[in-house]
């Protein structure tokens, strides 16, 4: 199983909101400290700011922040908003065509690994991630 980009990208964001406690983000600034596209990073926190895990602040002194405290955003939630979906395998699948899906165990054996995945998530949240500015290759603000 491999997580989307979007997922990837969606954590590294709230990871970096986090360390930056009341002070705004950008979607420039991230994009330059992670080396990622500004044009993914905007869709990212568009879907954040639609989750309800970052709150946006329009205007020239604007940017993004935290929308809850991070011990609040549970890692589990996160991915669960931004992946598409959790199809292991044809069967976990709409319009499944596999013909031994009536039968098969298989399915019962990925749905208790994504089960158990999930649920090792959904014990973390934000505030067990968090770094210090510097680990982004920033210093704090004096």
């Amino acid at each position: 199983m491999r997580l989307t980009n979007f997922s990837d990208y969606a954590m590294r964001v709230l990871m970096y909101a986090a360390t930056q406690g009341d002070r705004l983000i950008t979607i420039e600034e991230t994009a330059m400290v992670y080396g990622i596209s500004r044009a993914h990073l905007m869709k990212v926190a568009n879907q954040l700011t639609r989750s309800g895990f970052l709150k946006a602040v329009r205007g020239r002194s604007g940017g993004l922040a935290l929308a809850m405290r991070p011990e609040n955003i549970r890692i589990g939630d996160v991915v669960r908003a931004t992946e598409p979906d959790f199809a292991l395998v044809e069967c976990f699948m709409p319009g499944n065509r596999c013909v031994i899906s009536r039968c098969c165990r298989l399915r019962g054996v990925f749905g208790e690994a994504l089960n158990a995945f999930v649920t090792t998530l959904d014990r973390y949240t934000l505030a067990d991630l968090l770094l210090n500015p510097e680990d982004f290759g920033i210093r704090p603000a004096a």
